[in-house]
């Protein structure tokens, strides 16, 4: 075999979606472990390589993620528009991760199933909900990010970068002080994009880490773990399935918008299909600002900042992801989490969510700090990584939906939405309130 001929096969082969090599390699290896039985056990170590691997990078994602996601976040852009903007979007991103816990605790996703543990930490005894809040802060953020205490990081990451540009917004332009802080954040974007190369090649072998972990699972446990990611599958449907028809169409546009959610379905459905098809909030930031801009009558002002800063920031489906998957790997290895336990899963989803980026799977990442959080061990992600591909269409999905829900509701305090053009009735009549055309302040 020639060199041209592998180096081809090798181009093949990456020409095809990391995720979707992923879930073949989890389909093979369940496959394998199935029809092999124990002896594909001794593929175990294989697999703990990923896991090593997708812990060494925790840490430095986080933070450079976080303070790049506070780099928008300028005193300047949280006005009246963007603190509403902000509240909201953590509001919705809380609720949905509490309609997480609340369905994953009904269906209980991983019971049947249990991973052998003994080389992961013992969560030991849960903390009480006071500790838990106050453990937010971290005493020393050195000592936190050696000692893994993830939301001590996640909020110093997220205080620092806010810093950042509070110094950068109050210092005189073209001042030392403000090339410094663009320095910073020049170096924290390089950062970032390095992170996100290592992680690039930490997925690529997570081909070769997931064969080897589901062969292991199956060999060991048999064919009972499908039940169990069937579970976890219809946990999250269920629960996008109440956040976007009771949060965003009854509670947002009904209640506070006070229009039609079929309406709203009509302007943003080319947003929401184009998230169901690429898995990406980023990639479909363009689609989303469009909708915006000519089926729905919203501001330029608004949307300008809203939808990119929902890009970043508002995850709510992959927020509620990562509190189903938490219970999820918790029924796996055999752990029940305290309510203490289940609140931190809340604060800490609701914070590594902020600085989630907007592409497919990176919640797969995201997913080991809450894991970490609350001392659960990192294999059970092999097996959500299967399912994956999936899962994160709907996530995506329901993602850009709020984005677009909270623009709406924002966009009708301001008086920055024609209810009169668009996808809107024509004669711009509120089924309860008095529509406010756009005006150019």
């Amino acid at each position: 075999m020639t060199d041209s001929t592998v180096y081809g096969a090798w181009q093949r082969y990456r020409s095809v979606p990391i995720i979707y090599r992923i879930a073949t390699a989890f389909v093979l290896g369940s496959i394998i472990g199935v029809v092999v039985g124990e002896p594909a056990t001794s593929l175990q170590p294989l697999g703990d390589l990923f896991v090593r691997l997708l812990k060494m990078v925790i840490v430095p994602i986080v933070v450079f993620t976080l303070i790049m996601a506070a780099r928008n976040l300028s005193p300047q852009n949280l006005g009246k528009v963007g603190g509403q903007v902000v509240l909201l979007y953590l509001f919705t991103t809380m609720i949905a991760i509490a309609i997480g816990l609340g369905v994953s605790n009904v269906i209980n996703p991983g019971v049947g199933i249990e991973l052998d543990q003994s080389a992961n930490v013992d969560p030991g005894q849960a903390p009480p909900l006071g500790e838990v809040f106050l453990n937010i802060v971290p005493e020393n953020p050195l000592a936190a990010m050696a000692e893994g205490q993830m939301l001590g990081i996640i909020f110093f990451s997220l205080v620092f970068g806010i810093g950042l540009t509070v110094v950068r917004d109050e210092a005189k332009p073209g001042s030392t002080m403000e090339t410094g802080v663009e320095s910073i954040f020049n170096a924290v974007e390089v950062g970032t994009e390095v992170m996100f190369k290592i992680v690039w090649g930490v997925m690529e072998y997570g081909v070769i880490g997931v064969f080897a972990l589901m062969a292991s699972l199956f060999g060991d446990i048999g064919i009972d773990a499908i039940v169990s990611l069937f579970k976890l599958c219809a946990a999250l449907a269920i629960a996008i399935t109440i956040q976007i028809s009771v949060v965003y169409f009854l509670f947002i546009l009904l209640g506070l918008v006070r229009k039609s959610p079929i309406d709203f379905v009509e302007g943003s459905r080319d947003a929401m299909m184009t998230a169901l098809s690429i898995r990406s909030s980023s990639g479909t930031l363009p689609v989303t600002m469009s909708n915006a801009d000519e089926n729905l009558g919203i501001d330029e002002d608004v949307y300008g900042f809203s939808l990119p800063l929902g890009a970043t920031i508002n995850m709510d489906g992959t927020a509620m992801y990562l509190g189903i998957a938490t219970i999820f790997a918790a029924n796996v290895v055999g752990e029940s989490l305290t309510l203490a336990q289940q609140f931190s899963v809340l604060i800490t989803a609701l914070l590594a969510s902020i600085g989630t980026a907007g592409v497919p799977s990176a919640s797969l990442i995201m997913m080991t700090v809450v894991f970490q959080q609350v001392g659960l061990p990192l294999a059970p992600i092999a097996m959500v990584a299967g399912v994956d591909p999936l899962l994160d269409r709907l996530r995506t999905m329901n993602n850009v939906t709020g984005d677009l829900a909270v623009t709406t509701l924002v966009a009708k305090w301001n008086g920055a939405i024609d209810f009169t053009t668009g996808v809107w009735p024509a004669d711009g009549a509120d089924t309860g309130g008095v529509a406010t055309p756009t005006t150019d302040d």
